[in-house]
Order: C-alpha cells, then structure tokens, then sequence
C-alpha cells in the first residue's frame, strides 16, 4: 500500500501536517507536484494568472522541495500537466491507496480536486495546515459565526486559542520505488513566460523555498533582530528590512504561519517582547482572518458587490488601466509603486494600499481588475489575502 502526498500551496517538509500523516501510516510516501497549465494562461482580464516572478519563485521551491523531500527518501513526482490527467496516472503505475493533500476550498482550487476526484477510486485524506489558530481550535461552531469585524475575531482567537506546535518528521523511507523518478521541473520557457533577469533593486531579492525561508527567519529575527523595530518600520517602503518579506513563503507554504509565531515567542523570551514582536503576530492573524472569511462566504470574495454586496458603479476603461499598469497616472507615488510591481513582483504594503485605493476609490474602476492583475504579477499571491484586501480597500 502506497501513500501519495499532493503538494499544492505547503511547499514544505518540516511543520507539514498532511506529510506527517502520511508518514504516521507506516507505508511508503511518494509527492507529486503539477504545474498546472491553467495557471500559466490568460485569464479573463487579459492577464496571464502566473507571471515569470513568482513562476520562477515556484520553480525555485518545487526544486528546494525535492531536495528536501529526498533527504528522507521521499521521491516528489513533478508534472508540466493538468492534475487530472498525471495523478490518476501516477495512481495506476504505483498503485497507490490513500491521497493526502492541504484542504482547500476556492473555486479553482475545489475544481481541480473534484476534477481528479471523478477519475480515481481511492481514499482521501484533507486536513487544514494552513492557518495559524486551526479550525478545529477557533471559539466558533461554525465558519458562518466568524464575526465581520477583525478586531472581534482577533481579541477571542488570541484569549481562547492555543497555537498548535510545530511538528517535525525524523523518519528516512527504507522503501524503493518500483519505477525510477524521470520527471522534471519545468523552466519558465517550459511554461511559455519570458526569462527572468532579477532587478538589483528589488526589495525582495531572495529565492523560493524553505530553504532561503528559513535563511531569512534566521537574519530577519536572530542577525540583525529587526523583529525588535518591526512595527516602526512596516510601513517602509524602500529596502530589503522595513518588513518581514516572510509573505511569499507563506503563500505557497515552504514556511507556516506556526514556525513564524514560535520564532517570535522564543524571540521574545530570549531577545526582547515588545509591541514590534507582537504585531508580527498580530499580521499573522490578519492572514488567518481573510482566510475564514472566504471559507464563511465561499466565491462572493470574488463577487463584483463583495461580501457586503455593494452595488457601486463601477468602470473598466482600457486607456486607464495600461496607465495604472505602466506607472503613467498624475500620482508620482501610485507610479513608483506600480512600476516596481511591474519590474520586480513586489510591492510593499503601504504601496499596495495606495495603489489600490487610487485604481477602485478615486478612478471607480472594478476592482477584480486590479485583484487581477495583482495575482499575475505578485511574487506573493495568496488568493485568500489578495481578494480579501481588494475587496476590504474597494
């Protein structure tokens, strides 16, 4: 009996839930991993839905991802193919029993599941492993009672819940696969996007995986301790340390929200506890509460009228938009900010709430155009996070 893991957005081996339950059955694990054609098409605005930085991201953690996997003698199966197509062919050659996977639940996401769900009979295992208070744990009875307001949220998640320990696998698989490992990770050209040449400007120039997550944990927090002066100087906006940066790590998993919120408590225990250490924290719940928002109100985080069902008049002028894009609007700041964006896939969180403000509250153009192409183009796109703010600014 062979266990198969389908790793999607928990890019990672140390604090992986699904991989540790995987690996507590006792029999052999394999990983897969697709680079789902889909997401390197256009969409419906025009954009393509994964632009060359965080493409190139993802190639770089897939690749830390096998390495690592390999240490254990955890084989990771990586396909240029739709998932439908390559795991229920990978089911049949190893004859796998149980799939494992990170459970999710937006749209595109639940379809691609239910998609290989049609083609192969076997048991699913889905766990949630991507949130700092775990659902089971939260001071609800149900997704639907999560307050509207965050500030409710926050005060009785952090009053009632306990953060759950990070957990570590120590096991290496005796097992061989009966068929050797021939895939491989395909180059951004694989995936049809132009090559990339980093900008040396760029207030994020570290590469994808848990690697290089860990590497900045240990400089951000331990080196240089700018955890210490993190809220007074979040709001930056020009270099590598106004802020964490942990937010592309965490939004395709090659690092938890757990790890981050246990380095900073033993930080705080053996460095310094100020309110720089817990608004570290206090971000990492913000991230957590647009994640039940969209698990309370499913695809209305991507509904024209929001959550709220607003009905406002909204535009969708070309001329406008390639303006917002290429940094050409009357507003110095808005152009810095986008022009980064289109040179780097960055933007910091100051610019991006300005930017946005400018694009939905000052021009009224639909928001789900600028949501849009901020998922093209963001090294960190995270789908709850980035139509969440969108949708919260507009």
């Amino acid at each position: 009996m062979v266990n198969l893991v389908w790793f999607r957005n928990d890019l990672r081996v140390e604090d992986n839930a699904v991989l540790k339950a995987a690996l507590d059955t006792n029999h052999p694990v394999v990983g897969v991993y697709c680079f789902d054609p889909k997401h390197f098409e256009k969409d419906n605005w025009g954009f393509v839905k994964t632009e060359k930085y965080r493409a190139q991201f993802l190639i770089e953690t897939v690749t830390n991802l096998r390495e690592n996997l390999g240490k254990h003698n955890i084989p990771l199966y990586v396909y240029h193919d739709s998932p439908d197509t390559s795991i229920p062919a990978l089911v049949e050659q190893l004859n796998i029993q149980t799939i494992f996977c990170q459970k999710e639940w937006t749209e595109e996401e639940s379809a691609i599941q239910d998609a290989v769900k049609h083609k192969v009979q076997v048991k699913w295992i889905e766990l949630y492993d991507q949130f700092l208070f775990h659902p089971d744990d939260i001071p609800f009875d149900s997704s639907q009672e999560i307050p509207q307001i965050f500030t409710q949220f926050r005060k009785k998640c952090e009053k009632l819940v306990n953060v759950r320990p990070v957990s570590m696998i120590s096991e290496t698989q005796e097992w061989e696969t009966p068929i050797k490992n021939r895939t491989t990770i395909p180059t951004l050209e694989d995936l049809g996007l132009q090559s990339l040449t980093r900008d040396r400007r760029s207030a994020f120039p570290w590469k994808g995986g848990s690697d290089s997550a860990r590497a900045r944990l240990n400089s951000y927090f331990w080196e240089t301790q700018k955890l210490a002066y993190y809220k007074k100087t979040r709001n930056g906006l020009v270099g590598v340390d106004y802020s964490s940066k942990f937010s592309p790590w965490l939004a395709n998993g090659s690092i938890s929200a757990r790890q981050i919120y246990w380095e900073v408590k033993r930080f705080e225990k053996e460095v310094k506890k100020n309110q720089d250490t817990y608004w570290l924290i206090f971000e990492l719940i913000w991230r957590d509460y647009f994640k039940y928002v969209s698990l309370k109100h499913g695809n209305a985080i991507f509904f024209q009228g929001g959550i709220l069902e607003k009905e406002y008049d909204w535009h969708h002028n070309q001329a406008a938009l390639r303006d917002w894009i290429d940094g050409k609007t009357p507003y110095d700041f808005v152009n810095a900010n986008m022009i980064e964006l289109r040179e780097t896939g960055w933007m910091s969180n100051r610019g991006r709430q300005n930017v946005a403000s400018y694009w939905a509250k000052e021009l009224k153009q639909d928001w789900r155009i600028g949501a849009a192409y901020f998922e093209s183009m963001l090294l960190d796109y995270d789908v709850h996070s980035n139509y969440g703010n969108w949708m919260y600014n507009a």
